[in-house]
């Protein structure tokens, strides 16, 4: 058999030698899918029935566990990097009373023009000018001092005002393209090295399996051999992009995970994306209104803001009353405020500027990612692979395996008498496996 398989190579010596190459060929490819298959589709893409899992379709790993990824990563943030005290801290309330006053000033006059204007038009039009701008005047005049002490409020009470992960997860939950744009940006080196890793390590597996084939020829060894590369592959791959985390020398080398090499460059790529794009003013502004706990802050701006009008009012406040009774007037008051909440979404906008300059999120994510000990810093994007590699890694064996399918039948199908009526036992056994995946 040994001398068969010589005088077979060296009559068919380009045969053989295809064997590396389509095995390198099939490293990259099954690699390439792999990865794609991480992130796309975005949405699920198939046929969904109710009452079952969605096994009749895909849907892209980091998107279809968006809440878990978008979990991963703000634990990072908020445990290693920066906490939402923290941030808070940063803001001077009373910078913010000074950019939002020009904003909360035109609000004042609209505001109580309109309220009053619907509830009391006779009334209000009666009052004297120099009421209504004596009014306007002192409610303008102590807004900056309200504005302070709300957020001096939210801050101190911050835990129970705001929610730093559950705005985080639900915008990286809404915006799936954005989650895996993160995951992409922070581990774009190790996904190609993923991809080119195929076609060493499939270049390496076919030299093997070209020197096993030369001296055995079952017709078992070339699916089995397709499988091999498929999973090995990507399994290497992956190991040598965490693995070692610390530094071990050898000889003159020093080794260490790609990942973990990179550590610098991604704290800067990292913090500059997630800066830019995820803890941003109006991310966290939106957060603070529309967040699980906006009703406690809204609860918080009425409060001072019922206070301020009736301080404010307290010249006119009698008559008022007297005139169209408290129960109108508290519905006046009601009124104004939910005006006010209505209109301060745009308002807060104003501040935006201020906050990012104030909290300076991209270098202080950059600069703490990058001091991060490695084990910590694994977890940025190791959650991408961990639960769900076994999927890359078996639809890398399975695409592995059908190409050795695929060398058999076209490259070998002749001499192990598959294509011909008097094959061989070992030859039948690959005609049933052939027809069992649909080939024979």
């Amino acid at each position: 058999m040994i001398e068969a398989g010589i005088a077979d190579f060296l009559a068919n010596p380009w045969v053989y030698l295809s064997m590396p190459v389509i095995s390198a060929i099939v490293g990259y490819g099954t690699n390439v899918v792999a990865i794609y298959m991480m992130f796309h589709p975005v949405e699920f893409l198939g046929i969904k029935v109710k009452g079952w899992p969605n096994i009749l379709g895909w849907q892209g790993i980091i998107p279809r566990r968006a809440a878990h990824m978008a979990g991963v990563c703000v634990d990072t943030i908020t445990t290693h990097l920066i906490t939402q005290e923290e941030m808070f801290e940063r803001l001077d309330t009373e910078r913010i009373a000074r950019e939002l006053e020009g904003p909360l000033n035109t609000m004042v006059e609209e505001i109580t023009d309109a309220v009053m204007l619907q509830h009391q038009p006779t009334l209000w039009e009666s009052l004297p000018e120099v009421v209504k701008r004596r009014i306007y005047k002192r409610i303008k005049r102590d807004m900056p001092a309200v504005i302070s002490e709300i957020m001096a409020e939210i801050k101190v009470n911050i835990n129970r005002m705001y929610d730093l992960k559950d705005m985080v997860i639900t915008n990286l939950t809404r915006d799936k393209a954005l989650l895996n744009e993160i995951f992409a940006e922070v581990g774009h080196a190790e996904f190609k090295f993923i991809a080119r890793s195929g076609i060493y390590f499939g270049g390496l597996f076919g030299v093997l399996q070209m020197g096993v084939w030369v001296f055995y020829q079952a017709w078992w060894l070339l699916p089995a051999f397709g499988l091999a590369v498929g999973y090995a592959t990507n399994w290497i791959a992956l190991q040598m992009i965490f693995n070692p985390k610390e530094i071990v020398r050898v000889g003159p080398f020093n080794i260490q995970g790609l990942f973990m090499k990179r550590q610098p460059e991604v704290a800067r790529d990292f913090g500059k994306l997630v800066a830019a794009k995820v803890l941003t003013p109006a991310n966290i502004i939106e957060g603070i209104l529309k967040g699980p706990y906006s009703d406690k802050v809204f609860t918080t701006i009425a409060r001072h803001a019922q206070r301020t009008i009736d301080e404010q009012t307290s010249i006119v406040k009698p008559f008022v009353t007297f005139t169209v009774g408290t129960q109108a007037y508290r519905d006046m008051k009601a009124m104004a405020v939910e005006r006010i909440i209505l209109q301060l979404p745009e308002a807060l906008h104003h501040v935006e500027a201020y906050a990012d300059e104030a909290l300076d999120l991209e270098s202080t994510l950059s600069t703490r990612l990058a001091g991060l000990p490695p084990h910590d810093f694994e977890s940025m994007l190791r959650p991408a692979f961990e639960q769900d590699e076994w999927i890359l890694i078996a639809v890398g064996a399975l695409l592995g395996m059908l190409v050795g399918v695929f060398q058999l039948v076209v490259l070998f199908g002749d001499e192990m008498g598959i294509w011909d009526g008097g094959a061989s036992g070992t030859a039948q056994a690959a005609l049933v496996v052939l027809r069992g995946i649909g080939l024979g």
